[in-house]
């Protein structure tokens, strides 16, 4: 399996220098660019928003915390998302927990976890308060791995979040590259092509029936499913082109409170539990759903109300 094994395994586990790894972040811009058109035999054979990267934090971009900031004539290496601690971090895709620790990464963070996504592609979460995954358990796009916390050197809490292309030595601006998967980093709505797969596909399919669609809620979102997205676009005065992008969830989730049943409650539960919720997927938007509701709320930092309506929506799918 050599595409599934940590590239230099036994280098890497004794950790990576600061200054190392940075030297190599021209060369690993060149390997992501490499990885769009490899990954797809062309750049436009097949979508990288494609429902399998999350966004690992709710939060916003503080002054200086960008990639390739100056610290002390070093790059930043990542990009720092700023909320309270104890905020939820969720792992950006599916993969496994190489490194969970102190000083995972030399140099930098305090108490951080780097996970494995195969094809020599690893993302970073640094600063935490509290980890809830362990090392070398397996973990899915969105489950929560970590709170936000202020360990390591910080001037306030903060995720300090990477990503890794061609190795550990390869760091790239995790904007662009989340961007170019249909993440918004820190927060906002997703954008999910056709041809995408998996949970999220599931959510949209879900709230499509909610607008009176039939259809197999199978996480797949072929032409069947994008025929129906189109249908909706056309009937909102949308752009039809089957994206389900910021434009298009703003029109298609429905509030959903205490007593709500349906399939827009099934596509909420759906959401809740790509966030580690573990509910039944039932359609009742009862106390169980509602309490399900009010800890993401507020793991999240968003306003408590046990109501799923457009920021909370907004923060579940992204």
């Amino acid at each position: 399996m050599p595409d599934d094994r940590p590239d230099g395994e036994s280098d890497e586990r004794r950790g990576v220098s600061r200054r190392a790894m940075l030297s190599g972040a021209a060369v690993g811009a060149g390997a992501l660019a490499f990885g769009l058109m490899s990954a797809t035999g062309t750049a436009s054979a097949a979508s990288l928003k494609n429902g399998a990267w999350r966004n690992p934090a709710q939060g916003y971009f503080p002054t200086g915390g960008h990639f390739g900031a100056d610290r002390g004539g070093v790059p930043h290496a990542g990009q720092d998302v700023t909320n309270s601690t104890g905020t939820a971090v969720y792992a950006a895709a599916g993969g496994s927990a190489y490194r969970v620790g102190w000083g995972v990464l030399s140099g930098r963070t305090g108490n951080g976890i780097i996970l494995f996504h195969g094809n020599s592609t690893y993302t970073y979460y640094g600063h935490l308060s509290r980890f809830r995954v362990s090392e070398g358990s397996s973990v899915s796009a969105g489950e929560w791995i970590g709170d936000m916390g202020t360990t390591g050197n910080v001037t306030g809490p903060h995720l300090h979040f990477e990503t890794h292309r061609g190795g550990l030595n390869g760091v790239v601006d995790p904007v662009s590259f989340m961007r170019a998967r249909g993440v918004d980093l820190g927060g906002g709505w997703p954008a999910i092509d056709p041809g995408a797969s998996g949970d999220v596909v599931k959510v949209i399919q879900y709230l499509i029936r909610h607008r009176g669609t039939s259809l197999v809620i199978d996480g797949d979102y072929g032409p069947v499913s994008v025929s129906a997205v189109k249908s909706f676009q056309s009937s909102k005065g949308l752009y039809v082109d089957g994206q389900v992008g910021p434009k298009t969830w703003a029109k298609l989730v429905a509030t959903a409170r205490s007593g709500s049943d349906g399939n827009h409650v099934k596509a909420a539960q759906t959401a809740l539990n790509i966030r580690s919720a573990g509910l039944r997927i039932d359609g009742d938007y009862g106390s169980v759903t509602v309490s399900a509701i009010r800890s993401f709320q507020s793991v999240n930092r968003l306003y408590v109300d046990g109501v799923c309506g457009p920021v909370t929506w907004q923060a579940l799918v992204g």
